[in-house]
């Protein structure tokens, strides 16, 4: 008897002491069409034709990165290593004091792994900032040489438009996920840091065959599809656990053999698809050779953990659909029937239009970023 599909608690956004511009300004950010920079080496060029360059060909820690005539040189050698980073001289370009508003000043800087120093080439060619929803600039749209570089908000305009090298290595991403570590936080600018890239990409030796079927095309629109379906469930990836902690001893359902051995209360929903029910953590703790009947707490405490428990629900189960997720993906039936698989009995049909309208936004908004089209049959 197929398992009853998980149930679907509305979310509500907590408030994130942001200013209403902030906010706003993160959520336009995901409109950028993106795709990932990838491992190369070479000039970036921009207005009039210059080069990004850095200053003196000094690899001094706050070096100044202006435009220059192009001229061969080591300081206007850049490397897009795939990890959202672009580098020069064995060093990141970084924006300076972590500065977010417009006019900050980029400059180079030891690779720190911070949000200051990830950057994604846009189809557009911008090359943008996610943590600071800006594009690399040349101040005041001054051709000279030595005119320093900045951020400022993305206008089109030449003086942000660049040629970044890239070359080889397909849709790839060094952790072998379509999606890279700048585009997922361009995706989740506000989400929960327990939400890790490294846990999902450790997740995904769970199911090899996630994001990794068919075309380029095809795992690209299989990863935005997953992930735009995880990011309704948990308010942009904000909620680690279900919220109306009143629904809490409503998930045990006594006649299962097995009972509730956590609790009457323990069974409540936790993880990027909110997985509720005792008996649904029984089939994925069993699938997963992990005892979440006895200790569910691991998928609220372990990302690697909640990541492979909403994998395992994408992968295995059809709910009230007539496919997996994963199968309505790869064999073309479309983003409509992920949404039904996952909650179609209170969603499709007409039920709630504008709870399918959201997931379906969020999809089209995550192919942009990874730029493939979403494809047909977007409504269940």
């Amino acid at each position: 008897m197929p398992l009853p599909h998980l149930r679907r608690i509305p979310l509500r956004r907590l408030p994130l002491g942001r200013s209403l511009a902030a906010a706003v300004a993160a959520s336009f950010a995901v409109l950028f069409a993106v795709v990932p920079a990838r491992a190369a080496d070479g000039q970036i060029t921009g207005l009039a034709g210059k080069c990004v360059d850095v200053a003196g060909a000094s690899s001094a820690n706050g070096t100044a990165v202006q435009l220059y005539d192009c001229n061969g040189t080591a300081a206007q050698r850049w490397s897009n290593p795939g990890d959202g980073t672009l580098r020069a001289l064995g060093k990141c370009l970084d924006v300076v004091d972590r500065g977010t508003a417009d006019g900050a000043a980029v400059q180079l800087w030891d690779c720190s792994g911070g949000t200051n120093q990830q950057w994604v080439v846009t189809a557009a060619h911008d090359i943008v900032n996610p943590a600071a929803n800006k594009c690399l600039d040349v101040r005041d749209n001054n051709a000279a040489n030595g005119t320093r570089l900045q951020i400022w908000s993305c206008t089109g305009g030449a003086n942000q438009k660049w040629n970044a090298p890239a070359s080889g290595g397909g849709g790839s991403t060094p952790s072998g996920f379509v999606v890279s570590e700048a585009q997922f936080n361009q995706m989740f600018p506000n989400r929960n840091p327990f939400y890790t890239y490294s846990g999902l990409t450790a997740a995904l030796s769970a199911y090899p065959g996630f994001a990794n079927t068919g075309s380029d095309t095809v795992k690209k629109q299989e990863a935005a599809a997953f992930l735009a379906n995880v990011s309704h469930e948990t308010g942009g990836l904000v909620h680690i656990v279900e919220q109306n902690t009143a629904n809490y001893p409503h998930y045990c359902d006594p006649g299962q053999p097995y009972g509730c051995p956590a609790g009457q209360a323990a069974y409540y929903g936790r993880g990027p698809i909110q997985l509720s029910w005792n008996f649904n953590y029984k089939a994925a703790g069993d699938a997963l050779h992990i005892d979440l009947l006895n200790n569910p707490w691991l998928v609220q405490n372990d990302a690697s953990v909640a990541w492979k428990t909403g994998l395992w629900y994408w992968n295995t189960q059809s709910g009230p659909g007539t496919m997996t997720p994963h199968d309505a993906m790869v064999n073309g039936a479309g983003f409509g029937q992920t949404i039904r698989s996952i909650n179609g009995s209170l969603e499709c049909d007409g039920k709630n239009t504008a709870q399918v309208q959201s997931r379906v936004d969020a999809y089209q908004r995550f192919t942009q970023i990874l730029g493939v089209s979403p494809g047909g049959n977007l409504y269940c």
